[in-house]
């Protein structure tokens, strides 16, 4: 029987299967929190006098128990329960008779999901934080050991200046700084307690609910019981923008690996362990892992869409069209999560090639510093510019000792005490 259903009124199985659809699937994910706001929430209500303290002892017991299955991955959601709330009251009551029937006193399924994903996404938060800051640590870590290693820098896929392996690692470092404070004001929206607010409306019983918050480590609650409802989807969609704005990164770093590994450039290498080859030409070294990292991380980067064009019509009130958030958000997370550990696998192993700018191809990139090295000489700007383009239109230009500048200075500080200064102090955002 569902927790909604009344005695005697039996509902079609073609319509429970389209509305359960793959909620079984995915609140497998969401079993542990279920059981930890239910605790919450039990000892909430033996603390306002609507359990006894042998009610609240029965089902605290029954509660961890079954957490202790979950625990061990023996937790399954029966086909005759439609989800994780459902499964976890039907046990509580199998096992502990009317105790478990009152657990649900003050509390509507509306509030338990929107708490169970909360406390879901607070939980990937901590885990995405904690890959970032590895792969943040490996960037700046590359940055210092490669800076003095030229390499050219591109305006338009052109040749354009010199730029260091230094400089490539720390702008991907410094990127991940901006991408954690989209992270930690998401954090900040998903942090605050639902749990209380009923189907939306709230409650006649005197619920406490700033117990549960102490209770569940949250930073502050939804005070109002229908933004508490409307919280949901919104929470989503605002973490996924935060994802998307790190699978960008990840995009564009795999873009430029993928092209500073082709031979026509040859700047990188890996291993032969961690690339792949061809079934025909036996010389190959594919950059696949860069390139599913793209491809999936390009793909994330349309979840924010596809969670607007799901929720932005909604009126106030819970529908069940946010149920699919699950769907849309969860694999999402769990890609980005891969693809930020395998990226700090193959930086683990990454070659830089030095000596690059000794090509004559690359002659051109020091253009800028021949006219800056006129105006140094008292010769105006834009004097200085015309002169150089000339030469170069004319195909004479020479700088003295172009080759061998490896003065980190002139072609940019790296500053990566300060990037790693801001992203302490992002990181302590997501506590």
């Amino acid at each position: 029987m569902k927790l909604w259903q009344k005695n005697g009124v039996a509902v079609s199985d073609k319509i429970l299967e389209f509305t359960v659809g793959k909620d079984r699937e995915f609140d497998l994910l969401l079993a542990r929190h279920d059981v930890t706001g239910s605790l919450a929430h039990a000892a909430m209500l033996k603390k306002v006098g609507l359990l006894s303290e042998k009610e609240f002892l029965l089902i605290e017991t029954e509660l961890n128990n079954i957490l202790k299955t979950i625990d061990a991955n023996d937790f399954t959601i029966d086909e005759t329960c439609e989800d994780i709330h459902s499964q976890i009251e039907a046990m509580l009551t199998a096992r502990i008779g009317d105790a478990g029937k009152k657990i649900h006193t003050g509390r509507s399924r509306n509030d338990q999901v929107a708490l169970d994903i909360k406390l879901y996404l607070r939980l990937e938060i901590h885990q995405i934080k904690k890959l970032a800051q590895q792969l943040f640590d490996q960037l700046i870590q590359l940055s210092e050991q490669h800076k003095e290693v030229l390499l050219p820098g591109y305006t338009h896929l052109q040749v354009a200046m010199p730029s260091s392996f230094g400089l490539w690692f720390g702008a991907y470092a410094e990127s991940l700084v901006d991408d954690m404070e989209m992270m930690a004001a998401a954090y900040n929206v998903v942090n605050k307690n639902p749990l209380g607010s009923g189907a939306g409306y709230g409650s006649s019983f005197p619920l406490d609910r700033d117990v549960t918050t102490q209770l569940l480590d949250f930073g502050n609650l939804n005070h109002n019981s229908v933004y508490a409802q409307m919280s949901r989807g919104k929470s989503e969609k605002l973490l996924s923008m935060a994802i998307s704005s790190i699978a960008a990164t990840l995009s564009r770093f795999s873009m430029d690996v993928c092209l500073y590994m082709n031979q026509n450039f040859g700047f990188i290498s890996f291993p032969d362990h961690l690339t792949t080859g061809s079934s025909i030409m036996p010389h190959k070294k594919n950059p696949d892992v860069f390139e599913l990292i793209r491809g999936k991380c390009n793909r994330i980067q349309a979840v924010p869409n596809e969670l607007t064009l799901l929720i932005s019509n909604l009126p106030s009130g819970y529908h069940r069209e946010l149920q699919l958030t699950k769907e849309i958000l969860f694999p999402a997370i769990e890609d980005l999560k891969a693809c930020l550990d395998i990226i700090a696998v193959m930086l683990s192993e990454i070659k830089i090639r030095s000596g690059i700018l000794n090509d004559e191809k690359y002659k051109y990139l020091f253009t800028v510093e021949k006219i800056n090295q006129l105006v140094n000489e008292g010769i105006p700007f834009r004097d200085a510019y015309q002169q150089v383009g000339a030469d170069v239109v004319s195909d004479m230009f020479a700088f003295d000792g172009a080759l061998n500048h490896t003065h980190q200075g002139s072609i940019g500080n790296l500053c990566n005490d300060q990037i790693t200064a801001m992203m302490q102090a992002t990181m302590k955002k997501i506590a």
